[in-house]
């Protein structure tokens, strides 16, 4: 009999449904979770929601085998060290997304018709009816950040209030947006043209503090920010700067922990609430329910599509996901941001072939930004499918002697069609790229910071290039510069000791009058 731990307040479906099945089921959420772990040192499983799983947790349990996160993020649980312990770990992805979305209609609804001061006051015995004039949601703006399950979900959540939504996400396809009935653009315009923004993006490197004095200067007098998703992706500083002056309403319900006591957020928040996003009964039904199944289909079934820290398959060398993933990280680069991919053409030689579906885990990391390397190619392949983008895998002819290597071309676009494409492989342990678009020969080690420029070739560009590098002390490391014979156009790759601001980017672009200009950086 299988033990399963369960250290939270979970709906007791799951520990019910579990037993009903022979599992031995232990739901206790009062037990800290090292004693927990402690006196049930046999346990096999873990069901938890927000807690935290640290490495010295996960060797308390030297039976354990799986770990399910009953819910979709899983930045609480080591999933690296669960790895090195082969114990896999799960979520449930989808089962706390209309929880989310619903508390983003009712936080809209309280704020516009003061819901909470209204009560506040019409308690304390007065009637300020002219001081709590509101606004209608109806015929109004709203801008989404981030359109996966919770996004598209608000997005049909709102669709009663005969809104216009302008939406960003650089995973969805303009096919799947004009769907969804969602106006692609970029974050700068949402937060120019909506009357609410609400963001569902996840907190990474590439978000933390990317909603800053920038965006919030560029919001309408009296526009609404809604803060569902995570914490760090709010710069407070810049906001407690400029909200006043703007008067912007903030509502917010995500902190940097889940604990009591004062609230950094405080001063400049208009509502808030405890992290109430996953919870309703419903939610923790949901979640539940999802947890128990797919622990009875990984058991009895050899179920494993939503383990997120999946082993590499033997024969795979796991620097070929990293190629992948700086392969497509850079043709999406190329395309720039403002082109989401509808399309993902690959091409696998040598023995990668047979890993072909192991590659398609790090091409969605590397356009989507919140899926994780190391998740199943099951699960990469219906997160590409949901976002609209097209896959092809072509067949590929070894006899052109490429060796370990691929190709992998990203389409943006209906008419006209964007494209761009790299080549790449591992030579000597590193990272090489052969080929971006039709410049061959770049053969580029991607590792560090790298300014790409094309132009149409003649005398004197690179040397323009470096010098306005010179004047802000930046210094360069390597230059490689291929031509198109066919275009007559050159491509400048300069590697240098640190990121090229972007500012100097667009002087470097306007200086040399080039076709497209932009800074990429990949760090290991």
């Amino acid at each position: 009999m299988r033990k399963v731990l369960i250290p939270t307040k979970l709906d007791k479906f799951a520990a019910d449904w579990l037993t009903e099945r022979s599992y031995e089921c232990i739901l206790d959420a009062s037990t800290p979770i090292a004693d927990l772990f402690k006196a049930n040192p046999d346990a096999e499983v873990v069901i938890v929601r927000s807690e935290k799983i640290t490495p010295e947790l996960i060797d308390l349990l030297p039976e354990l085998k799986l770990i399910v996160r009953a819910g979709a993020g899983f930045n609480t649980i080591d999933i690296k060290y669960a790895r090195k312990r082969n114990v896999d770990v799960m979520n449930t992805p989808g089962a706390n997304s209309n929880a989310v979305a619903e508390e983003v209609i009712a936080l809209m609804l309280a704020s516009a018709r003061h819901v909470v001061a209204a009560d506040k006051s019409t308690r304390a015995g007065l009637w300020e009816k002219s001081k709590l004039m509101g606004h209608e949601i109806t015929g109004k703006t709203v801008g989404i950040l981030g359109l996966g399950h919770i996004g598209q979900l608000l997005v049909k959540r709102l669709s009663g209030f005969e809104v216009k939504v302008l939406g960003y996400d650089p995973m969805i396809s303009p096919a799947l947006a004009e769907k969804l009935g969602v106006e692609l653009c970029s974050v700068e315009r949402i937060f120019a043209e909506s009357d609410f923004v609400s963001l569902h993006i996840p907190e990474n490197d590439e978000t933390r503090g990317m909603i800053n004095r920038k965006l919030f200067e560029l919001m309408k007098p009296g526009a609404t920010l809604i803060n569902c998703a995570r914490a760090g992706i709010i710069n407070e500083e810049d906001l407690r700067a400029v909200k006043a002056e703007r008067k912007i309403s903030y509502l917010n319900d995500v902190y940097p922990k889940d604990e009591t006591g004062e609230k950094s957020i405080a001063d400049v928040a208009d509502l808030m609430m405890p992290h109430l996003g996953a919870n309703t009964y419903e939610a923790n039904f949901n979640a539940a329910r999802k947890a128990a199944e797919q622990i009875v289909d990984y058991f009895e079934k050899g179920i494993t599509t939503a383990v997120v820290n999946k082993a590499l398959p033997d024969g795979l060398d796991a620097k070929y996901q990293h190629l992948a993933f700086v392969l497509a990280s850079l043709t999406r680069a190329w395309l720039g941001a403002e082109k989401n991919p509808s399309k993902v053409e690959t091409s696998f030689y040598g023995t990668l072939g047979q890993f072909a579906n192991w590659m398609i885990p790090p091409i969605a990391a590397a356009i989507g930004g919140d899926f994780a390397i190391d998740r199943s190619p099951r699960d990469a392949e219906q997160f590409l499918s949901e976002a609209g983008v097209e896959l092809v895998n072509r067949q590929v002819d070894n006899r052109k002697n490429y060796g370990e290597s691929m190709s992998i071309d990203l389409f943006a676009g209906n008419a006209p069609i964007y494209k761009g494409g790299c080549r790449g492989t591992i030579i000597e342990n590193r990272l090489m790229i052969s080929r971006l678009n039709d410049f061959d020969g770049l053969y580029l080690n991607p590792v560090g910071y790298h300014l790409f420029v094309e132009y149409d070739d003649a005398p004197g560009i690179i040397g323009s290039i470096a010098g306005i590098l010179g004047e802000k002390n930046i210094n360069i490391i390597d230059i490689r510069a291929p031509q198109d014979p066919r275009t007559g156009r050159s491509l400048c790759v300069i590697t240098t000791n640190v990121a090229v601001p972007e500012v100097l980017v667009d002087k470097i672009r306007e200086t040399v009058k080039a076709a497209r200009a932009f800074g990429f950086s990949y760090l290991v």
